[in-house]
């Protein structure tokens, strides 16, 4: 298969700066790595928060290192489940977007904005995109061949940078309808 890309699953989770894990978590606190993630640097955390919206809320796994900003990635079924409006975005664009409620152990902070749905992406390096035939911000098509489930996910941005690793992200209510298991293989159209 040509263009061959590693799908993930990215399910539900928050981004914290410093100042909110302090006030979540206690003055100091340290994010525990549970797991490295494929992206480098990036690690899912032992804490996890509660999102809290209008009708109800849900638990969800802070991802690591502290980020500049605070941020809640939903699929569109947890943000309805819950009560907030997620608007489909790229992650770290979070300008015009709805806020909710996190409580963690040791305190809650109430952000203003940053509630969206990740906006499906390819991570890769420059070289990466080279090789391949992309540029940053390119909009692609991924067939994800399941079993059952094939399917052509349309409306892909390719996001490149030597920081990141080679793999697209969906999120779980794109998952299910792929039958993604957790992770596949996948093939860019272009």
């Amino acid at each position: 298969m040509a263009n061959e890309v590693l799908v993930e699953v990215s399910a539900r989770h928050v981004h914290v700066t410093r100042e909110a894990l302090d006030i979540l978590y206690g003055k100091g606190y340290e994010l525990t790595n549970k797991k490295d993630l494929s992206q480098p640097g990036q690690f899912l955390c032992n804490e996890k928060v509660e999102v809290v919206g209008p009708k109800s809320s849900l638990k969800a796994s802070i991802l690591g290192p502290c980020r500049k900003d605070n941020q809640v990635e939903l699929s569109l079924t947890d943000a309805r489940s819950i009560g907030v409006t997620a608007i489909v975005r790229e992650s770290g664009d979070i300008e015009g977007t709805q806020g909710c409620k996190i409580v963690g152990p040791c305190g809650e902070i109430e952000i203003s904005k940053g509630v969206i749905a990740a906006k499906r992406h390819i991570h890769m390096t420059v070289a990466q995109s080279k090789e391949m035939g992309f540029e940053d911000k390119q909009i692609v098509s991924v067939k994800i061949p399941t079993e059952g489930r094939a399917l052509i996910f349309d409306d892909v941005v390719v996001r490149v940078s030597d920081n990141y690793a080679l793999a697209m992200h969906i999120d779980t209510d794109e998952a299910n309808a792929a039958s993604v298991p957790g992770s596949c293989t996948g093939e860019i159209l272009g």
